[in-house]
């Protein structure tokens, strides 16, 4: 079986969990989206996306619409506990666009990851409205400055292990 993980990276949390990924579906090809090959030849692809309000990010989007008819597995990073009702609904959204490809999808990890902190700034000129900073926020934000970790890689390859075992079955 021919495995790819294609990922989309802007602080380099979505990278450390790609490799985490690419570990437990060894032997594969790893590429960041930039430099993705053509899908048509393999048989199973995680595709891994740092969320951008409530999505997957652009360039990660482009890549899924050229996906038809894969298996697939999806794996991301957010700023938030992967616990999180919000968490959910990105894990959700990002699956509706693999299905939307006649894709089957296997599942998704997503790993709480660091906030880029340009976007932060954005969020505290701009979100008061809708996303204040209210001291849960802050608490948040600092939280997320510590992951992933290595116990998220290691969620993240045993759920990639599941993954494969149930394309393969």
């Amino acid at each position: 079986m021919q495995k790819l993980v294609v990922y989309s990276s802007k602080t380099g949390n979505t990278k450390m969990i790609a490799e985490a990924v690419a570990e437990a579906l060894a032997p594969c090809d790893l590429y960041p989206v930039e430099n993705a090959p053509d899908p048509s030849g393999y048989d199973f692809i995680a595709v891994g996306y740092w969320v951008d309000k409530g999505m997957p990010d652009t360039a990660c989007q482009q890549y899924m619409a050229t996906l038809k008819e894969k298996k697939v597995a999806l794996f991301g990073t957010l700023g938030v506990d992967p616990s999180h009702d919000h968490a959910r609904d990105c894990a959700r959204k990002g699956e509706d666009l693999m299905r939307e490809g006649g894709n089957t999808v296997y599942g998704t990890v997503l790993s709480q990851g660091k906030i880029d902190p340009k976007i932060i700034e954005v969020m505290k000129k701009t979100a008061q409205d809708v996303h204040p900073m209210t001291p849960e926020r802050i608490a948040r934000i600092e939280a997320a400055k510590s992951h992933p970790d290595a116990e998220d890689c290691r969620r993240s390859k045993e759920a990639f292990a599941e993954f494969l075992k149930a394309a393969t079955a």
